[in-house]
C-alpha cells in the first residue's frame, strides 16, 4: 500500500460489498441501462463463440453467465468470497450452460496460462485498485493471458461520477457527501464513509485519457474509449423507458450515436476502453 491507498483486497471493500445486494444492483434504477450497454459494447468486441473468456472482477455473475449462454468457455474471478458463491448458484440455474470456472481471486496475479484466452473483462478491478502501479499490474496480467489478437474490456468509474450522482439525487445537500465529491474531483480518489454504503467504498475514478494511458502502457493497441451509459442516466422515466421496446431501442441508438463523442463522456456514470494484445 501507498499513500493511504489500499489494493481491491482492502478489507473495507470487501466489507463494502459483503453487506449490499450487487446480485440485484443490474436489475434496478439505472443498472438495467448499463447491463444492455456492457452487452452491446462486450459483443461488439469479442471474437466469435467458442472461446475462452477470463472474466476478471466478475462479481455475482451476470456478465459471466450470459455468456456462457452465447457458448463461450467462461471463468470468472473475483475477491469476494460471496460473490463467487452466487456465481456458481447462478450457474448451477443454467445447466445446459454452465461457467467453466468461478473461483476465488486476485486480477493482479492470475493463475491461467500465458496466451490461454480469447478476451478478458476487468469491469471492477481497475477502479478498486485505487494505486496506479496495481492497475497496470492487473492490465499486465491481462496482457500475458490473453492470445496474440485477444481483446480486453477495461471499465472505469468516471470521474465526475460523484458529481452527476450528487446533483441528480440532492447528495450534494449533505456536507459529508460534499466533502468526498471534492476530492474525488480534485485526484479520483474516493472515499467513503466508514460504516456506511450509501456513498460507495474505496475506489479510484478515472479520467479516460488516464485509463488510456494506463492500457496503453501495459503493451495494449487500443480500440476505442466508449461511454457506457452516456446522457442517457438523466433521461426521465428511465425504467419505463427500458420496458417500452421502442422507446428502449431510440434511448439505446442516440447514446450509441454519441458513445464515442469526447465533450460528453464526463455525463457518463462508467466508460471502457476497449484494446488488443
Amino acid at each position: 500500500m501507498t499513500g493511504g491507498q489500499v489494493p481491491s483486497s482492502g478489507s473495507e471493500v470487501l466489507s463494502y460489498y459483503e453487506g449490499i445486494d450487487e446480485a440485484g444492483r443490474l436489475g434496478g434504477g439505472a443498472g438495467p441501462l448499463e447491463f444492455a450497454r456492457m452487452r452491446e459494447l462486450i459483443g461488439r468486441f469479442l471474437p466469435a463463440a467458442p472461446g475462452v473468456v477470463l472474466d476478471v472482477g466478475g462479481g455475482p455473475g451476470r456478465y459471466a453467465c450470459w455468456l456462457a449462454e452465447l457458448g463461450f468457455e467462461v471463468h470468472l474471478i473475483d475477491p469476494v468470497a460471496k460473490h463467487v458463491e452466487q456465481a456458481r448458484e447462478a450457474s448451477g440455474a443454467q445447466p445446459e450452460h454452465p461457467l467453466a470456472g468461478a473461483t476465488v481471486g486476485d486480477a493482479r496475479s492470475l493463475d491461467f496460462g500465458d496466451g490461454s484466452a480469447d478476451a478478458v473483462l476487468l469491469m471492477g478491478p481497475l477502479y478498486h485498485l485505487t494505486d496506479r502501479n496495481d492497475r497496470l499490474a492487473a492490465l499486465r496480467e491481462a496482457h500475458r493471458v490473453l492470445r496474440p489478437g485477444g481483446v480486453v474490456i477495461a471499465k472505469a468509474i468516471n470521474r465526475f461520477a460523484s458529481l452527476m450522482d450528487g446533483l441528480t439525487e440532492s447528495y450534494i445537500d449533505d456536507p459529508n457527501f460534499v466533502s468526498i465529491l471534492r476530492r474525488d474531483l480534485e485526484d479520483g480518489q474516493h472515499r467513503g464513509l466508514p460504516d456506511d454504503f450509501g456513498y460507495f467504498t474505496t475506489a479510484f475514478f478515472h479520467r479516460p485519457e488516464e485509463l488510456e494511458a494506463e492500457v496503453l502502457e501495459a503493451g495494449f493497441e487500443r480500440i476505442g474509449t466508449y461511454a457506457v451509459q452516456g446522457p442517457g442516466r438523466v433521461a426521465r422515466d428511465l425504467d419505463g423507458r427500458l420496458a417500452d421496446p421502442v422507446k428502449r431501442e431510440l434511448l439505446l441508438d442516440l447514446i450509441r450515436s454519441v458513445e464515442e463523442e469526447r465533450s460528453l463522456l464526463g455525463m457518463s456514470a462508467h466508460f471502457v476502453v476497449a484494446a488488443r494484445k
